[in-house]
């Protein structure tokens, strides 16, 4: 199993805007295409500005296919052009499940279905 981390920087002052967009436009077609959020949050201190949410996947293959669909939303495609003027910079992590650690996010992962 796979985490992807992604991280954005935002304009200062722009996090209520892009949550708000998210919440209205970006997270029901998200949930559609990809498998397991695994969290969604914004920085209080340190680096501010920063969105960052996780999302499990089986697979890489399985990453690629559900990535390629969301793109091909049209849906997604109207959310794209709301909240990437208010984006600075993105960074992706794609991280293996440690093996320890495997079972207990399957588990959590069942749990929300």
């Amino acid at each position: 199993m796979y985490v992807e981390e992604r991280m954005y920087r935002l304009k200062i002052g722009t996090v209520p805007e892009y949550c708000k967009y998210y919440q209205e436009l970006g997270m029901q077609v998200q949930l559609k295409h990809l498998p397991h959020m695994l969290g969604y949050y914004y920085t209080e201190l340190g680096d501010l500005n920063m969105m960052v949410h996780m999302w499990a996947y089986d697979s890489l293959d399985q990453r690629e296919k559900c990535r390629a669909a969301l793109q091909a939303d049209p849906a997604w495609q109207a959310y794209l052009a709301k909240s990437r003027p208010l984006m600075e910079t993105q960074e992706t992590r794609i991280m293996k499940v440690a093996p320890f650690f495997a079972a207990r996010l399957e588990k959590m992962l069942a749990a929300v279905k």
